[in-house]
């Protein structure tokens, strides 16, 4: 059976509808984008203030090993997709490859994830705006959590349009860093022009100045700054021709991470030496400090501002889609399969959003403490899903070998010993947010998540066995 005849068996070509509801409004130019946007965020941009403070250049190398990570991650996910093209598409993997259990646990916890994240984003956005402005976070974050849960209703084209705006900010913010730094190390203008040397990445103590185990501690960091990579997926079953589209976003993920993250560090830390960064502090800003680029920290803050609405906004649109493919699998309510006549989840977007809401009143409560309240269960959930993805891979690839499902027409490569290594590292991460005192905390979140999770099926099972049941659809 081939991949087409998998189509044609359920429901029929997958690039005009899939057979969920969907209307296919996601264009390649707002694919390429989201892809693009969703590997860069408020990690690059404020996280790796922080990193660097601990690691040093040996952050470089961090960033490099983790974006081969990831990169087997979305080539595991691309072979999926391709097999099977469906809106939330890891639960209904994991539905079909691990079992009912596993697609309900990562339904859910992806659905958490992206409430989590949409309340830490619109956090930070509020806290971004008191640099213009002197007013109250919670209005901030009210007033942007409304905005984009009505841009999200209107069509599934204009969430495209408004990422691919934001990312084109943070793409052109990063590109015009990475240019004005090669230009002081190559013509030496500006305040930094007479220290900028590519010797600061290593003449500064050395590449690993505070040693190995410094570096590996940063790794929790490196892969938070690569959470919603992976939202590429979601968009499987509103994306106008995904068979095309969606390997050819996949395939930009070495070269976004070797831009936007490698180089951009290797430029950064050879203009300004490490040890003038400090956590908590944009390396961004640092470096347009450095130069007497005094306007660059209002730039900087523009970019991030962008980057924390983008995150929010891809939150208010991944959010409904998983609530729907929850409920139209019997594990969540059935007011969520409903779609207005443009295509929208309205009643899980809705729901999502209400949720989201709870950012606006922690920012009223403690604004100063806002942010860390809710970021560490953001990085366990989220790479809940890449392990899920990585699992269902490994199973789908050993059917397909064994002609008991078709081949996907883009394979991911080295699979199924490059998923093993993937697996092998996220679990390494793991163990070192158990080291650290500061992210433990989201390790003790999530058996409590858990537990409420199994405690749901069970109630689930017991009142709507076929309701748990997998069932495979288009």
């Amino acid at each position: 059976m081939t991949s087409a005849q998998v189509d044609q068996e359920h429901g029929g070509d997958a690039s005009v509808g899939g057979g969920e509801g969907y209307q296919r409004g996601l264009g390649a130019r707002q694919i390429q984008m989201i892809a693009i946007g969703g590997a860069i965020g408020t990690g690059l941009f404020l996280g790796a203030g922080k990193a660097i403070a601990k690691a040093g250049p040996s952050l470089i190398l961090a960033y490099a090993i983790a974006g081969l990570v990831i990169f087997f991650i979305m080539r595991a996910l691309g072979e999926l997709l391709m097999y099977r093209p469906v809106s939330g598409s890891f639960s209904e993997y994991a539905r079909e490859f691990v079992g009912p259990f596993a697609g309900f646990v990562t339904g859910w916890t992806y659905w958490l994830f992206w409430v989590v994240t949409g309340i830490t984003e619109v956090t930070a956005a509020a806290t971004y705006m008191t640099y213009w402005w002197d007013i109250p976070q919670w209005i901030s974050a009210l007033v942007f959590t409304v905005v984009l849960y009505g841009a999200n209703l209107i069509s599934v084209k204009l969430f495209g349009e408004i990422e691919f705006w934001f990312s084109m900010v943070k793409v052109t913010a990063i590109i015009g860093m990475i240019l004005i730094c090669a230009g002081i190390l190559t013509l030496g203008f500006s305040d930094a022009g007479d220290t900028a040397t590519v010797a600061h990445l290593w003449n500064q103590g050395g590449f690993f100045p505070n040693g190995i185990g410094s570096t590996l501690m940063t790794l929790q960091i490196v892969m938070f700054a690569f959470l919603a990579v992976e939202l590429v997926g979601v968009t499987a079953g509103e994306s106008k021709d995904p068979k095309t589209v969606l390997p050819k976003a996949i395939n930009t993920v070495p070269w976004r991470i070797a831009v936007f993250y490698v180089g951009a560090l290797i430029m950064i830390l050879s203009v300004v030496p490490w040890t003038e960064f400090q956590p908590g502090v944009s390396p961004f800003v640092a470096a347009f400090e450095k130069m007497g680029l005094g306007v660059g920290a209002a730039i900087v803050n523009f970019v991030v501002l962008t980057a924390a609405l983008s995150s929010c906004n891809s939150g208010m649109y991944s959010t409904g889609r998983m609530l729907r493919d929850l409920a139209l699998n019997g594990q969540g309510p059935k007011a969520f399969t409903r779609l207005t006549r443009s295509g929208i989840p309205l009643v899980g977007t809705t729901f999502s959003a209400a949720l989201m809401l709870v950012g606006v009143w922690i920012n009223y409560i403690a604004p100063g403490k806002a942010f860390e309240y809710v970021v560490s269960f953001a990085t366990i959930s989220g790479m809940w899903a890449w392990i899920m993805i990585l699992v269902c891979q490994i199973r789908y690839r050993a059917k397909a070998n064994r002609g008991e499902l078709p081949q996907s027409s883009f394979k991911a490569p080295g699979a199924p010993w490059t998923s093993w290594f993937a697996l092998a590292f996220i679990g390494m991460v793991i163990v070192m947010m158990g080291i650290d005192e500061g992210a433990r905390v989201s390790l003790y979140c999530a058996p409590l998540w858990g537990l409420l999770l199994g405690v749901s099926y069970l109630v689930l099972k017991s009142r709507d066995p076929e309701g748990a049941a997998f069932k495979k659809r288009p």
